[in-house]
């Protein structure tokens, strides 16, 4: 089974920092692809930025140099540096990662950690 867990939200007043980190564990042979996904309150899941297992990356137009994906292929790990934060930002942000077992991908989901903005 695999394991995704994310963590590093909180509430944070506009204009500020968050770091946001998601972590894979289990049992796969590699990671093709690993991305954050945000879901405000009645709206629908959305991307935020993804990476593939080439390093490259994907970023949603409304968070375009103000977060940063970056990765750290040892500990299987993607961070989500999040910068210049607006009320707006404010979500369940969660991690999904595509890895590969047995030649097959499969997809998992993390549970989600709360971003909240302060105005």
């Amino acid at each position: 089974q695999v394991q995704v867990v994310e963590s590093g939200g909180g509430l944070v007043q506009a204009g500020g920092s968050l770091r946001l980190s998601c972590a894979a564990s289990g049992s796969f042979y590699s990671i093709d692809y690993m991305g954050w996904y945000r879901q405000a309150p009645e709206k629908q899941r959305e991307l935020v930025a993804s990476m593939t297992s080439g390093g490259t990356t994907r970023y949603a137009d409304f968070v375009k140099g103000r977060f940063t994906i970056s990765r750290d292929n040892a500990k299987n790990t993607v961070y989500l540096q999040m910068g210049r934060l607006k009320p707006e930002d404010t979500a369940v942000y969660y991690c999904k990662a595509i890895v590969v077992r047995s030649g097959l991908k499969y997809q998992y989901w993390g549970q989600g950690t709360q971003v909240t903005v302060s105005s």
